[in-house]
């Protein structure tokens, strides 16, 4: 049960320096301290803030073939990751610490177990106090994220509770997935976090039905990047070359529980969108729609969730 009527809420949309571990973990303590100053009590990074969305990058890849140069990208890329716990997870926590706010950010993480070969893309909630409350892999890479990204399980389905209601959410196109949302809503998620790298317009569609369907605040964040933003001695470097400058032009936006925008978009721009949440709209907006409450059909529907976490070897 959340305890505050209102929060300050601040959503970053910049680059990571890509496949630059050090300077991305410096870029994102520098913002959170820029966001803190502003007096956000909530801050959200974009997906894969670190250490970056390769976009437009093939890795040395068509079907049947992998390059030399394309695994050469590949290892670097593996070690711009980051572990859970790491000295890097250390230096993040400190700044949150100062900050004194709850930060949502998008790493690229390398896997705790077995050969650490496979990287996920997750989501890492922290609270006030830089200890870190819960993660989520994202279920389904899209596209070529299925060539460079493992699959989660239902083991991450997170969501954390704060004086401001329950905060989770999903990854870009897993709010595709209509089970998976279904999913955070039963799970009572009044702050729903969409960090993402689709900067379409109907992207925009996409946050103002689940504000409607989840009748939720939704608070998207996505990376504004460049060519001029990519390392020029990347092997696979060649890959841009017919990529217009403007690789991803932002879109990260806010919006109320009856899909109405609050900030943004905010496109063509690194910026920092804030906004001052009356948390008391989410339940005036459920008083005509609730879709896990009066709206909800259990004697026609139901969803079984498997939270378990899944190995392949069992001892």
């Amino acid at each position: 049960m959340r305890s505050a009527s209102s929060v300050r809420v601040g959503v970053v949309q910049a680059s990571s320096v890509l496949m630059d571990l050090e300077q991305s973990v410096d870029k994102a303590c520098r913002l959170i301290g820029e966001a803190a100053q502003s007096g956000a009590q909530l801050i959200v990074f974009p997906e894969a803030f670190l250490s970056g969305y390769p976009r437009a990058l093939a890795f040395g890849t068509a079907v049947g073939i992998r390059r030399p140069e394309g695994r050469k990208d590949w290892g670097r890329y593996w070690r711009s990751a980051v572990s859970i716990p790491s000295s890097q997870m250390d230096r993040l926590s400190a700044a949150i610490s100062q900050a004194n706010a709850y930060v949502v950010m998008g790493i690229i993480e390398r896997a705790d177990h077995g050969s650490q070969g496979t990287l996920y893309g997750t989501t890492v909630y922290f609270g006030p106090g830089g200890e870190v409350l819960g993660k989520h892999r994202k279920l389904k890479p899209t596209a070529s994220e299925r060539l460079i990204w493992g699959e989660g399980d239902g083991s991450t389905l997170t969501v954390i509770d704060s004086p401001y209601g329950k905060i989770g959410g999903l990854i870009c196109w897993e709010n595709y997935m209509p089970l998976a949302r279904a999913a955070m809503y039963e799970k009572g998620v009044s702050i729903y976090v969409t960090p993402t790298a689709d900067a379409r317009d109907t992207w925009q569609a996409t946050l103002q039905h689940i504000a409607c369907e989840g009748r939720c605040f939704v608070i998207s964040s996505i990376q504004y990047m460049t060519k001029e933003m990519y390392p020029t001695d990347l092997a696979c470097y060649q890959d841009l070359e017919d990529e217009p400058m403007e690789l991803c032009r932002g879109g990260s936006a806010i919006i109320d529980p009856l899909g109405r925008y609050i900030e943004g978009p905010l496109y063509h721009e690194e910026g920092i969108l804030y906004a001052d949440l009356d948390l008391t709209q989410i339940e005036e907006s459920r008083f005509d729609f609730d879709s896990t409450g009066h709206y909800a059909r259990p004697d026609v529907f139901t969803l079984l969730v498997d939270e378990q976490p899944k190995k392949s070897v069992k001892f």
